[in-house]
């Protein structure tokens, strides 16, 4: 057994021997990205395992070890975490486990500690806790994010954001039930494949990959019909994740409705733009404004080849984060920004202008910053939007689903009559009689 050691806060070290000997879990938000993150960090010798548990296990061992008050998404985490860890299938003194620090006001960053109390309460105090961080929080000996890893990374979040978006745009549609399933299996085996061999790793071969994902859900065949569209924004643990969630995509395409996720990019994109925003309004180095519009301009490069790809295959297509940012301009400004910031209320107007005004609001109870930027904008944006059909929707472990699967049927209700209203008066407008 590899020998405990500690730094001189008495934090638990991940150790260099641990790297040998231990096994990685790491708590899952986003399927399909997360798979491609966890091979990538494989290929740097690492045992890692995406965690899959869900269900009431998880939630009842999130509230017996962790605080009521803390916000939902940390429950969730951490129950999914300890629950893997006493359900026997691994050795509980060769597992480690590890969490995202943003380094942000968000209490998401305080999640690592909340971790650590609840494997003492749990007699799991031996467990050593990896954070995955870019503000400097923590280090560890036997675990480094080198940029050669953040960079593949970058490859896993885009490859994963174009995957769910075409997914989304075809899964409601499909002609034969599994096949759009069947297209992401396949992308992602090709992904995975090439990920675990060094492939696809240069701006390249990533735009063939692309053409190649946009190939596979194209030759799926589809109905012609038109579906609702529902855009999901949110907190981003309960916007993405199904246990987050109660798998709220999975219920949307069950009500008829075509589910519309932005992606992933633009949250990291903001959290870059965030730090050049610091210092044009609180002061700072130049350097690091400098370095932060570089890194900017580099990630919208990869965005900005997704969204080509999209129009290329002639799936509908988001805008570039540039777009968002302009379009919350009197709204909020760039100082708003702990949580999801000005961008969950930037993701509710975009998906307005694209003619999606069905929206799914997802709200983690207590989350302040969600809801001042989410639930706390609707009538701002009804007011200037008065056709916009919000609803947010709050999840804890007292929320009951019955009552938040209610509350999106009435949304979708309220969407399906106002689309028929709008059918009618377009028909009443061609049958007129011309001057």
């Amino acid at each position: 057994m590899a020998k405990l050691e500690y730094d001189k806060t008495g934090r638990l070290l991940f150790t260099k021997e641990m790297k040998k000997e231990y096994t990685i879990l790491a708590p899952q938000m986003l399927p399909d990205h997360f798979a491609m993150i966890v091979e990538i960090i494989r290929s740097y010798g690492y045992k890692v395992e995406m965690l899959e548990n869900t269900g009431r296990p998880v939630i009842d061992a999130g509230q017996k070890y962790v605080h009521n008050d803390a916000c939902y998404p940390a429950i969730l985490v951490i129950g999914q975490l300890i629950n893997a860890v006493q359900s026997g299938k691994y050795d509980p003194h060769k597992v480690a486990l590890c969490i995202t620090q943003t380094g942000g006001g968000c209490r998401a960053s305080n999640y690592i500690h909340l971790l650590r109390k609840a494997l003492e309460k749990a007699g799991l105090s031996y467990v050593p806790v990896i954070s995955l961080n870019l503000s400097g929080l923590e280090s560890n000996p036997g675990f480094q994010l080198t940029p050669g890893m953040l960079r593949k990374v970058v490859f896993a979040i885009i490859y994963g954001d174009l995957i769910m978006n075409v997914a989304n745009q075809v899964r409601p549609y499909e002609v034969n039930p599994g096949d759009a399933d069947a297209a992401v299996k396949s992308c992602m085996d090709f992904l995975l494949h090439d990920m675990a061999q060094g492939k696809g790793m240069s701006f390249k071969s990533m735009e063939e990959n692309f053409d190649r994902i946009t190939a596979a859900f194209k030759a799926v065949p589809v109905t012609g019909e038109e579906k609702v569209k529902v855009g999901i924004v949110g907190e981003i643990y309960v916007k993405y994740a199904p246990l987050g969630n109660n798998n709220l995509a999975d219920f949307l395409l069950s009500e008829g409705a075509e589910p519309v996720i932005p992606g992933l990019m633009d949250f990291i994109i903001f959290k870059v733009n965030n730090r050049s925003a610091d210092v044009d309004i609180y002061g700072g180095k130049w350097v690091k404004e400098k370095f932060c519009l570089w890194l900017e301009k580099y990630l919208m490069k990869y965005q900005h080849a997704m969204i080509d790809a999209l129009k290329r295959a002639g799936f509908r297509a988001p805008g570039d984060f540039h777009e968002l940012h302009e379009g919350i301009k009197g709204y909020l400004g760039d100082g708003n920004k702990m949580g999801e910031g000005w961008l969950l209320t930037a993701e509710m107007i975009e998906l307005i202008h694209a003619g999606i005004p069905n929206i799914v609001c997802t709200q983690p109870f207590g989350c302040l910053p969600n809801h001042i930027v989410g639930k706390g904008m609707i009538r701002r944006i009804k007011d200037d939007y008065p056709w916009s059909n919000v609803v947010a929707i709050d999840y804890d472990p007292g929320a009951t689903k019955i009552n938040q699967e209610n509350r999106i049927k009435l949304m979708l209700a309220n969407a399906r009559a106002l689309a028929k209203e709008q059918a009618e008066h377009a028909g009443e407008k061609e049958s007129a009689p011309q001057a």
